[in-house]
């Protein structure tokens, strides 16, 4: 893989959420890394799950950027990305859609040769995010989505699994240095999302934050836990947005996964011709798209999608 210490992140400004009794607060940075050619009109977009953050897609990118332009998003609260100052923003998706709209008006703004089209790559949450915005009505004269790319997760998650996710987000562990958050992420993996001794080491040094009492935590804000509370926990129902998708959609599913499941897999493709779902076999949730597999499967894809595929309307 190219060497990840050679891409730099970036910084955008983007608007502090407003609240419900603030008309204004501000501005805040997202942090992005860009990969390939800044010209380049084919745009792969990605969006990183719930805890995660945009450098694990350090390997796709890599072999994506002959092909095409790759822009990875720290979302609010993760990574190099600024923390919210209201909890509850970070548990609204109007906060993470009004960003990436942010997001593909400044990749516009680059761009010298105008209009552009949008390769949504979506882990988990990501992958929400990028339904949400693919399933606008109004166009953009500036881009279009050409497909959106689901690492297992679909339109509906029952609550029930949503719980799951309260006993680990938010807790805010420290440790004495790198070694000991490594074996934190290992000890704390599910059994069937295996990574090799180089991915287990990248994803580790850039989840690690360094305090100034020289511990090291997790790099991202723990308030992101606030939705998890259980008086909060609803079922994730966006099912009228799916029914609005008119793209291609490309769904990798793990075998063993409870988020995405073979029902609600089943149920997203009844009526529609073009979505197309892979599993994985001895894959939990969720594929990560860091392996030699996975990344082959996403690449084989936006290349066919790119040379064959109308561009719809975002």
């Amino acid at each position: 893989m190219k060497n990840s210490a050679a891409i730099e992140w970036k910084f955008l400004p983007v608007p502090v959420p407003t609240g419900k009794t603030q008309s204004s607060r501000g501005m805040r940075r997202l942090a992005y890394t860009d990969w390939g050619d800044p010209g380049n009109r084919d745009v792969v977009v990605c969006a990183h799950g719930l805890t995660r953050n945009c450098r694990d897609f350090d390997f796709l990118a890599a072999a994506l950027e002959q092909d095409f332009r790759v822009v990875c998003i720290d979302m609010a609260g993760r990574g190099r990305s600024d923390w919210l100052e209201d909890a509850a923003d970070y548990n609204s998706a109007a906060t993470y859609v009004a960003d990436m709209e942010r997001v593909l008006e400044h990749i516009w703004q680059q761009n010298s040769n105008g209009h552009f089209q949008i390769y949504w790559v979506g882990v988990s949450m990501g992958g929400l995010i990028g339904m949400l915005l693919a399933s606008r009505e109004r166009p953009s004269v500036h881009y279009c989505f050409k497909t959106l790319v689901m690492s297992d997760i679909g339109p509906y998650v029952p609550s029930r699994i949503l719980s799951l996710f309260s006993n680990s987000i938010g807790k805010d562990p420290r440790f004495s240095n790198l070694d000991e958050l490594e074996a934190h992420m290992r000890s704390t993996a599910l059994p069937y999302s295996a990574f090799t001794d180089e991915q287990w080491r990248h994803l580790a040094e850039y989840s690690a934050y360094q305090y100034g009492d020289g511990t090291v935590g997790y790099r991202y804000d723990p308030a992101i836990s606030s939705g998890f509370r259980p008086d909060h926990i609803r079922d994730i129902d966006l099912w009228s947005y799916w029914n609005q998708l008119a793209l291609p959609v490309f769904v990798l599913r793990g075998e063993k996964s409870e988020v995405l499941t073979l029902e609600v897999a089943a149920r997203m493709q009844q009526h529609r011709a073009n979505v197309q779902i892979r599993e994985l076999a001895g894959i939990g949730h969720s594929p990560m798209l860091m392996d030699a597999v996975q990344i082959r499967l996403v690449r084989d894809y936006l290349l066919g999608i790119r040379g064959q595929t109308p561009c719809y309307p975002g």
